[in-house]
């Protein structure tokens, strides 16, 4: 099983970062992108928030498990979505296992959505990874 380290990604200029901490992009999800290992599972949710926000298929690829990750995304194709705002509900950690519950709200053609999961993150090799997601229904 290969471990791949997202490659480094420069950093846009944001005021805030878009998961919501209120911090700098720099100082939060912007370190992660530019190659920083997230500390814990939620920074990396959040990073990985922030990566699609600004539409950054590689960091997202390349922080996912290489067990359940897809051969490649196209966000450019999928409906636009414009997303509105990150509530993280709860986040636990035992041992090198990870889970966070997240509130997501996005408005894709039209219509708001809100994506509720519950994620699972594995660490390996000091390197948080996405595993997958249980999603809530409304």
């Amino acid at each position: 099983m290969s471990k791949t380290a997202p490659k480094p990604h420069t950093a846009p200029s944001l005021d805030v970062c878009p998961c919501g901490s209120g911090k700098p992009f720099a100082a939060c999800c912007g370190r992660y992108h530019a190659g920083e290992p997230a500390p814990t599972a939620e920074a990396l949710m959040r990073s990985r928030y922030s990566a699609y926000v600004l539409g950054l298929e590689d960091y997202l690829l390349a922080s996912w498990h290489a067990s359940t990750r897809p051969a490649s995304l196209d966000l450019a194709s999928d409906m636009p979505a414009k997303w509105l705002g990150l509530s993280v509900k709860a986040a636990g950690k035992e041992g090198d296992a990870g889970t966070v519950e997240f509130l997501a709200r996005y408005k894709a053609g039209g219509r708001a959505y809100r994506l509720h999961e519950r994620s699972r993150f594995v660490r390996e090799g000091g390197r948080w990874y996405y595993v997958d997601g249980e999603l809530f229904e409304r």
